[in-house]
């Protein structure tokens, strides 16, 4: 299947890892050009590797801290326009109210959700002059399902969620598509990390995360690839008619008896 995207040029934010780097991957796999930006350039250094290894040109790469104040205007003026956006960076922390103090609570917000606003906010309007473009917002599936020992994430992705509906409902008026993915939780370096958290709290013991990917209705946790490709496929042109919605990725979890 064609999905008309070659040529493109892609700006995804957390691009150097995880399921910004699977999805940057999956765009060069169209034929589209992705530019990845992230803030640490080991990271990046590994992704231009991962392009190479995947045969693949090498793609831009910008270094910047998106949680700075005036960074998305910088990263404008230095990328240029973009067809499509894939906001994407971000790590919120695992815990309670009562363990995510109000520092790291700021500093989380400051990248992931202010981050998406701000981009948004740059971007958007170059799309709306030209009367066409596309933005995509991987928030995460604790918006929709919020839990107590993930309140600042929960919280967030909530407030990226309704983001996303009000921007994506009206952006269309100018021909720019808005659209969000909550993706279960998904295989990745991060999130060993927060299930190594809860195996903590719950098991006693870090080493038995694994027992908790039992829970999911899978019995696994999502895979970055699955993410991708419907980040790709809902971007391209074969997907114009969604704008404003949020697409839940989550193996039947909302619906699963156990989780009733």
């Amino acid at each position: 299947m064609d999905l008309q995207l070659k040529g493109q040029r892609v700006l995804v934010t957390g691009g150097s890892r995880g399921i910004g780097l699977t999805i940057a991957l999956a765009f060069a796999r169209e034929g589209a050009r992705p530019i990845l930006v992230a803030r640490e350039q080991g990271n990046l250094d590994k992704a231009l590797a991962a392009f190479a290894q995947a045969g693949h040109s090498a793609p831009e790469s910008v270094l910047l801290d998106l949680s700075v104040s005036g960074s998305s205007e910088a990263l404008a003026q230095q990328v240029g326009e973009v067809d499509i956006l894939v906001n994407n960076a971000g790590a919120i922390p695992g815990g309670d109210i009562q363990a995510v103090n109000e520092a790291r609570w700021r500093q989380a917000w400051e990248l992931k959700v202010l981050g998406y606003i701000n981009m948004t906010r740059v971007f958007l309007p170059q799309m709306e002059a030209r009367g066409a473009g596309v933005i995509c917002n991987i928030i995460g599936l604790a918006g929709a399902m919020p839990r107590a020992d993930y309140i600042c994430g929960s919280t967030g992705n909530a407030a990226l969620m309704a983001f996303t509906n009000a921007i994506g409902g009206d952006s269309l008026k100018k021909g720019v598509r808005v659209f969000g993915i909550n993706p279960a939780p998904t295989r990745s370096d991060r999130m060993q990390g927060l299930l190594e958290q809860q195996a903590t709290k719950l098991l006693g013991d870090a080493q038995r995360w694994r027992e908790l990917t039992g829970r999911y209705p899978l019995g696994r946790l999502a895979e970055p690839r699955e993410i991708a490709d419907l980040a790709v496929f809902c971007s391209s042109p074969l997907c114009s008619y969604l704008s404003g919605s949020i697409i839940n990725v989550e193996g039947g979890q909302m619906f699963a008896t156990s989780a009733q």
